[in-house]
């Protein structure tokens, strides 16, 4: 079961992990996505996943869009509150070289001439976003970066994809861990201490599961359990939402759809269905529209 596992350690530590192979599998069968880019679309939908849930408004969303300039295009991902998320990415058969040392290169299909926006929509007019700029494209760095600068929060961050050579998702999570204001240098350091010398992300979940990512981060500190969410990659999408979209289209350019009097599909950028519009739609569609205008 793909989750969201939070812990506290004393009264300066607070960490999540994330468990998320099924979710980032569900992207990229929907998206047909290479292995570098089910890389980086799954880290920044597992980011997208902690940050969301951690959201205390009910009906609030979460945005990360990654655009650094390189090949892979934007790279987007949208939690609700309940840390349950969809996501897509420009250009999803990107897949560069892999890196020197063997892993896939993210931050080649990222890039670094850009930002990582993050947008939370808390249900007032408009949403609070913040931005940073590329440090690596490799997402978690980034994320990290925008912890600290945005959020002013210190935290330390690692996200990670392990894709099977037959291209299905074997590993996918990562962690979040922030340190409350006063907390003890000495402290900073056995806990830095521990993330440089812990076994690879991907490894501990594929081999141990999600808690031994806290049994090695928190090595050494009294930590406890304090909640477990279950997460999915879902999708609100519907027919109601497409037709009203389509209901914002100028009354010309539906009058022009009108009278090539065919069905029309639409499909969701975030999921696989599609959606068949056909001209008696787009009729009364333009009807709801011109009445509206007319109310105004």
């Amino acid at each position: 079961m793909d989750r969201i596992l939070r812990a506290t350690a004393g009264e300066y530590i607070k960490m999540a992990v994330i468990s998320a192979r099924d979710t980032v599998q569900r992207a990229r069968e929907i998206h047909g996505c290479s292995p570098t880019a089910a890389a980086a679309l799954g880290r920044t939908l597992c980011a997208a996943s902690l940050l969301g849930e951690s959201m205390k408004e009910e009906n609030a969303s979460l945005t990360i869009r990654v655009n650094g300039g390189g090949p892979i295009g934007s790279v987007v991902a949208v939690s609700d509150h309940e840390g349950c998320v969809r996501g897509y990415v420009d250009d999803p058969l990107v897949d560069p070289p892999r890196r020197a040392d063997g892993k896939l290169n993210v931050g080649a299909a990222v890039g670094t001439d850009g930002l990582l926006t993050v947008s939370r929509d808390i249900g007032l007019k408009e949403p609070y976003i913040g931005s940073v700029e590329l440090v690596s494209g490799e997402i978690a760095e980034d994320l990290t970066r925008y912890l600290l600068t945005s959020d002013q929060v210190a935290s330390a961050c690692a996200l990670g994809v392990l894709v099977d050579t037959d291209r299905s998702i074997r590993a996918a999570g990562g962690f979040i861990v922030q340190l409350m204001p006063g907390a003890p240098e000495e402290l900073i350091d056995k806990l830095e201490e521990n993330i440089f010398l812990m076994d690879q992300l991907t490894t501990v979940l594929d081999e141990d599961g999600d808690e031994a990512v806290f049994a090695q981060v928190l090595k050494g500190f009294d930590y406890h359990l304090v909640s477990e969410r279950a997460i999915c990659y879902r999708c609100p999408c519907s027919r109601e939402r497409v037709e009203q979209a389509l209901s914002v289209i100028e009354p010309e350019e539906l009058e022009e759809m009108i009278r090539e009097d065919r069905d029309f599909d639409v499909d969701c950028q975030f999921c696989d269905r599609t959606y068949r519009i056909g001209a008696d739609n787009l009729r009364r569609i333009l009807t709801d529209r011109q009445e509206k205008i007319g109310q105004n």
